[in-house]
Parts: structure tokens; C-alpha cells; sequence
């Protein structure tokens, strides 16, 4: 049904199609011919838009030269009246007056005469402001707020702002210098002078800015450029006061007196920045560091010259720490009394590194501490030197009178435990030393910045103080533009510590190496003292008239068995003294003291073993000590052996049981003999007709040599 329906209106839709399609045709025509009446109407009418234009600018023109008559004529009017109005002495009339003639001027620019249409209003101005300048001044003293404000509205409308604040700036600074100079008449200290005079400045900073602010638009800058020209404008002025105090100071107090007075200084410039921090967006940050610079500038001379200042000053101070003394265990005391007292300068000169230049003198601390240690471990060889000369141990001569005397040998072990403290305290202040550093002048190192172009880390930081406000008082860099190579050094060891770390540093290299070659002096002063009364008996061997004078009944002896001779005294010496030495060096092992430990660890000792000898000593520092002594013994004596001009047969068998008599020392001690001994002992056992094949298992110089003195052929 609905089929046939549509069907049915088939015809009746077309129809309407039809007539729709007609009328679209229709719209277009009467479209085109409306669009061609426009463009015809356009043509027509555009030369009269532009005729009208050309009316409406010369209209433009008109009004502007009929406002300038006027204006010229307003000009002539207020000119001839001004003179009227300055009579009146009212200068809120003569204010009005003059912005008046200000604003007629603006539009007489083109005029023949405006320069000296200003010439004059700069003349009128003047006199109004030397007409006013009384009541400013009695305005700014009396701190009305009322007059102030309208002083402000009138120069403000005459364009004498920057006069205005002349005056202001003129009547407070002058009350400050007059105090300033009332404070330098007093019989005060500088450093009270100082304090007096920051505390008055900082409250004027608080009393003035609240008073500005109810007077002047920019309150802060205007108080700021204030401090900035008090500051330039005291008489005398800070820095000849400083340098003054500092020729007056004697060299042994003076950094001490730079840094009481630039703690005054410290403590007005963080009460100034407490004060405007609040307010730093609202800040010109310009006239803050200029107010900076100011504050802190006086000090700059001194700050470039630290590392100069810290040195002769840790020089004074470590010369007056006596090491030397009459007797040894004083010398012996001092010297361990003295690593404390080392290290507290040491630590003192951080806190003044700090303290004066914020880290960035830092480059010159180094200096002044490696001055500092090269002159302590000067005194401590020097005192070294001095023991060694009272124990006598640089005059060993050979002295038949033996006598055990380990007082030398005790001290020299304490020494050596001193060693030890120097070197752990050295190692505590070096890390100490980079973690403060880096603490402190770290911030100025910028993040991005590379060891190999100073100038890149220069544009790192421009742009990041752009991307957010900076503290002026925490940005104040005097290094940076006063000495760039020391910046750049600076910035050089920043970076290598934050990279490797501040445990894996260099920083007091060359001072820990000095302090090693003080240990290793301690343990040559140990040996030679135990050494000396071993060494003293040898010296006797090539001497002995034993050795070429025959024995009683030697011709009947000579076939006797060796057991019947015994150690001649020297050896017997000798081997008891060997003996006795673990129990002296007993503490080696026992005592427990780590900075004993350190120093012996770190310590070389004279005569090492032989290479293939086993080392099983290296464990146990009195095994280490016992056989490098014994080593010493046992080639000493080899030595002097070699010297011997002549051997009986008899002498020849006593000397093989002094050797042998030393051998057995070794044994209970579990010590090995040495080569070149056992090689002697065995040429002096050998019998003649012996000798040379003995002589074929030992080297050739030492077979001749013993050879000589036993009288046979090799």
C-alpha cells in the first residue's frame, strides 16, 4: 500500500523539482546582476573617497596649527603672567603654571624658537626650585609626610624628580657622615666605630623606608641609593680607616684584626638582607648590588690578597710552637704535642678562608697551608736532626766497652707514633679541607659547567640569573672580575671535586708526601739507635790484633776440633743484644695504638730481605723490624770481615765460630742466615787443599779476597 502510494506522488514531486530548479536559476541571474551593480557603483565613487580623504587630512592639519596658535598664544599669556605667580611665593600655583607652559611647550617643537622657549622654562624652574629648596629641606627634616607628598606632585609635574631626590638624598646623608665622623673623634675601637655606625645605617634603612613609602613611588630604591651615596661620602672613608688600622697592627695579629672588623661588616650586610628579602621582587637589583659592592668593597684588597695574609700568619703562629729542646724527651714531647697544635692553625685557616672570602678564596688557602706544612716538617727534620746529634748517632765509633741502652731506641718509637698521628690527622684535615671547600664556594660553580671552556660556563650562568630573581647579597663575586685566572683555577678544583669526590682528592698532596718522608726519617732514627751498639762492636773486627797473632801453643793446636773455641767477646755481644730485641720491640705487637700502626705500615725500613727470601715478617711488624736489623748485622759484618788484612790458621777457626756462633743466633730466632755469610763461613772451613774447589760455588772477588788473607793460592 505504501508502495503504491509513492507511486501516486511520483508525478507531483517531479513538478516541484521543476519548479524549484527554475527558481534556483532565477537567484543566480539577479546574484550577477547585483554584483555588477556594485562593481559599477565602486568605480563611480572611488575618485570622490579619495577627494574626501584628502579634505579630512588637510582638516587634520588645520586643527593642528589652530592648536598650536593657541597654544603659542597660551605660552605668550603664561610667560607674561609667570613672572605674577612667582611673586606669590605659592608653589602648588607656580607648580601648575609651569606644566602649563610644559605642556604649550610640547606642542611648539617645530617653532624657530623652542630652544630658547626650554632655555627660559629651565630657568623658571630653577627659580621655583631655589624658591623651594628652604621648605624641602625643612620638609625632609621635620619628616612631614604631607609636605613631602605635595613636593613630590610638583616636581613630578615639572620633571625634577631626579633634583627632588638630591635634596632628600643631601639632608639624610649628611646627618649620617656628621655621626660618622663624631664616631671617628671617639676614643672607640674601629671595630666599635664600625658596629655604631652599621647599626645606625640599618636603622635608617627600616625608619626611612617606612616613612617612604608614604611619600615616593619606589621607596625601596630610593632608601637603597641612600646607604649607596652615605657610604661613598663618609670622611674618612671606610677603606682608609681599614688600611690605616692595618698599618698599625702588628704582622702577628693582623688577619685576626681584618677579620673582627669584617664581622661587623657581616653582620650589617645580613641585616640588610634579612631585611629586604621579603621585598625582593619589588627590588632594582641593580642599586642592591651597587649597595652590595658598597658594603663589602673596602674589604676586596684584602680578600685578593688571603692566601699572602693566611701564610705569613700561619707562619707566625707555627714558628711560636717550640719543637727544639736541651733534652731529648722534651724535644720528644713537643714534638707530639705539636700535631695538635698543627692541625688546630690548619683548621683555623679554613674557618677564616670562609669567614672572609665565602670559599672563593680558597686557591689561596691551599698556598698558605702548603707553606704551613713545609714549614712544621722543616722544624720536625731540623728537631730530628737534633736528636740524632745529642744521641750521637751520625759519630759511631768502634768502643771495645759495650752497654745496652735502649732510652734512644724508646724515643724513637714514640716519635714515630707522632708520625703516625700527623699522618691520620693529615688525611682527617684533607677531607675535612674538600668537603667545606665544596660546601661553601660549590655555588658558585655552575652545573653545567666544563673544565674546558671558562667562557661557556660564563653564558650557563647569565642565562640561568635571567630565568629566576637572584639574591644580590648571596651573588656578590669579587674574584670574578678582580683576578679571572684564579676564578678559573677556582672553579677547576670545584669541579674536580664534585666529580671525583671529595674523598679521592689531591688537595695537600705534596704536604702528605712531606709527612711521609718525616715518618720515614723517624724509622731511620729507630734503626740507627738499636743499630748503633751492634754497628760500634763490628767496627772492632778488622782491627782486632787477634786475627794476626798466633794463639798460645798454636803450632799444637792447630788439629784440636773446633768445638773447643768459643765466640770471642764482640760476637758474644752482639748475639745477646740481638737476643733481647723482641722483648723491645714487643710494644710492635702488643700495643694497640692505630697511630703506631699507621706510621709503621707506612714506613720503610733500611736493609729488605733478599729477592727469593721468604717475607713471613710483612705480617708482623717486630718479625719486619727484627730481620731488617739482622740483615744490617749480618752484612756489616761481612763488610768488616773483608777488611781483615790477615788470618792465622788458628784466627782463621775462630773466626769460622764467631760466624757460626751468629748463624745459631739467627736459628733461634728463626731467621735465615744470609748468602754472602754462609759463602764466607764455608771458604773460612774449608782446608787448603779444599780451597778451591770450595771456591767454585762462591763469587770470585769474595774466594780471592779470603783467599789473601788466609795466605793461599785460589
Amino acid at each position: 500500500e505504501t508502495s503504491h502510494q509513492a507511486l501516486q506522488n511520483m508525478p507531483r514531486v517531479l513538478r516541484e523539482v521543476e519548479v524549484l530548479k527554475q527558481e534556483a536559476t532565477f537567484l543566480k541571474e539577479q546574484m550577477i546582476l547585483v554584483k555588477e551593480d556594485i562593481k559599477k557603483f565602486e568605480e563611480d565613487t572611488a575618485q570622490s573617497m579619495q577627494v574626501l580623504v584628502e579634505i579630512d587630512r588637510v582638516k587634520s592639519r588645520m586643527q593642528l596649527a589652530a592648536e598650536s596658535l593657541q597654544e603659542a598664544d597660551k605660552w605668550s599669556t603664561l610667560s607674561a603672567d609667570i613672572e605674577e605667580t612667582l611673586k606669590t611665593q605659592d608653589v602648588s600655583v607656580i607648580s601648575a603654571k609651569l606644566t602649563s607652559m610644559q605642556s604649550s611647550l610640547a606642542m611648539l617643537v617645530d617653532t624657530p624658537d623652542y630652544s630658547e622657549k626650554c632655555v627660559h622654562l629651565e630657568a623658571l624652574k630653577n627659580r621655583l626650585e631655589a624658591m623651594a629648596s628652604p621648605q624641602i629641606v625643612a620638609a625632609f627634616n621635620s619628616q612631614s609626610v604631607d609636605q613631602a607628598k605635595t613636593f613630590v606632585k610638583v616636581f613630578t609635574e615639572i620633571d625634577r624628580m631626579p633634583q627632588l631626590l638630591a635634596y632628600y638624598y643631601k639632608c639624610y646623608k649628611v646627618q649620617l657622615v656628621a655621626a660618622w665622623q663624631d664616631l671617628c673623634q671617639s676614643d672607640l675601637s674601629l671595630h666599635r666605630q664600625l658596629t655604631e655606625l652599621y647599626d645606625t645605617l640599618l636603622g635608617t634603612w627600616h625608619s626611612q623606608l617606612q616613612w617612604a613609602t608614604q611619600v615616593f613611588k619606589n621607596p625601596h630604591e630610593i632608601v637603597t641609593v641612600l646607604l649607596i651615596q652615605t657610604l661613598g661620602a663618609l670622611v674618612p672613608s671606610i677603606p682608609v680607616c681599614l688600611s690605616t688600622a692595618m698599618e698599625r697592627t702588628g704582622q702577628e695579629t693582623k688577619l685576626n684584626k681584618l677579620l673582627e672588623l669584617y664581622d661587623a661588616t657581616i653582620h650589617f650586610a645580613k641585616g640588610l638582607e634579612v631585611a629586604m628579602l621579603p621585598n625582593l621582587k619589588e627590588q632594582n637589583l641593580v642599586k642592591v648590588m651597587e649597595l652590595v659592592e658598597a658594603v663589602y668593597g673596602p674589604y676586596k684588597p684584602y680578600q685578593l690578597e688571603y692566601g699572602d695574609l693566611e701564610e705569613e700568619n700561619l707562619l707566625i703562629q707555627i714558628s711560636a710552637v717550640p719543637l727544639e729542646h736541651w733534652e731529648v724527651i722534651d724535644c720528644v714531647q713537643e714534638l707530639n704535642h705539636s700535631v695538635n697544635k698543627l692541625f688546630i692553625l690548619a683548621s683555623g685557616a679554613i674557618d677564616n678562608c670562609i669567614k672572609l672570602t665565602d670559599g672563593l678564596g680558597a686557591c689561596g688557602l691551599l698556598k698558605a697551608l702548603k707553606a704551613l706544612f713545609t714549614k712544621y716538617t722543616s722544624d720536625f727534620t731540623n728537631t730530628l736532626q737534633s736528636i740524632r746529634k745529642k744521641c750521637k748517632l751520625d759519630d759511631v765509633l768502634s768502643d771495645s766497652f759495650f752497654q745496652e741502652d735502649w732510652t734512644a731506641f724508646q724515643n724513637s718509637v714514640r716519635i714515630i707514633t707522632t708520625c703516625g698521628e700527623l699522618l691520620r690527622q693529615c688525611g682527617d684535615f684533607e677531607q675535612q679541607l674538600a668537603n667545606r671547600i665544596l660546601s661553601t664556594a660549590g655555588k658558585y660553580l655552575s652545573d653545567s659547567y666544563s673544565p674546558c671552556s671558562f667562557s661557556g660556563f660564563q653564558d650557563t650562568s647569565s642565562a640561568e640569573k635571567k630565568s629566576s630573581v637572584k639574591n644580590p647579597w648571596q651573588e656578590y663575586n669579587y674574584l670574578l672580575k678582580e683576578n679571572p685566572s684564579e676564578y678559573a683555577s677556582l672553579m677547576e678544583t670545584l669541579y674536580t671535586l664534585k666529580e671525583k669526590g671529595t674523598s679521592n682528592h689531591n688537595l695537600l698532596s705534596s704536604s702528605r708526601s712531606a709527612l711521609s718522608r718525616l715518618n720515614q726519617l723517624a724509622h731511620h732514627l729507630a734503626f740507627d739507635s738499636v743499630f748503633l751498639r751492634i754497628k760500634q762492636q763490628l767496627l772492632l773486627v778488622s782491627k782486632m790484633e787477634a786475627w794476626n797473632s798466633g794463639g798460645i801453643g798454636e803450632t799444637l793446636t792447630d788439629d784440636l776440633p773446633n768445638f773447643s773455641l768459643t765466640p770471642l767477646e764482640y760476637i758474644s755481644n752482639i748475639g745477646q743484644y740481638i737476643m733481647s730485641l723482641p722483648l723491645h720491640l714487643e710494644p710492635f705487637v702488643t700495643q694497640e695504638d692505630s697511630a703506631l700502626e699507621l706510621a709503621l705500615h707506612a714506613g720503610k725500613l733500611p736493609y729488605p730481605p733478599e729477592q727469593g727470601d721468604e717475607l713471613p715478617e710483612l705480617d708482623n711488624m717486630a718479625d719486619y723490624w727484627l730481620g731488617s736489623i739482622a740483615r744490617a748485622t749480618m752484612q756489616t759484618y761481612c763488610e768488616v770481615i773483608l777488611q781483615i788484612p790477615e788470618l792465622t790458621v788458628h784466627s782463621t777457626k775462630q773466626l769460622a765460630t764467631d760466624i757460626d756462633y751468629l748463624i745459631n743466633v739467627m736459628d733461634a730466632l728463626g731467621l735465615q742466615p744470609s748468602r754472602t755469610l754462609q759463602n764466607i763461613v764455608t771458604l773460612l772451613k774449608a782446608k787448603p787443599e779444599d780451597y778451591r774447589q770450595a771456591a767454585k760455588s762462591v763469587p770470585r772477588r769474595m774466594a780471592s779476597s779470603i783467599a789473601a788473607m788466609r795466605g793461599l793460592e785460589c
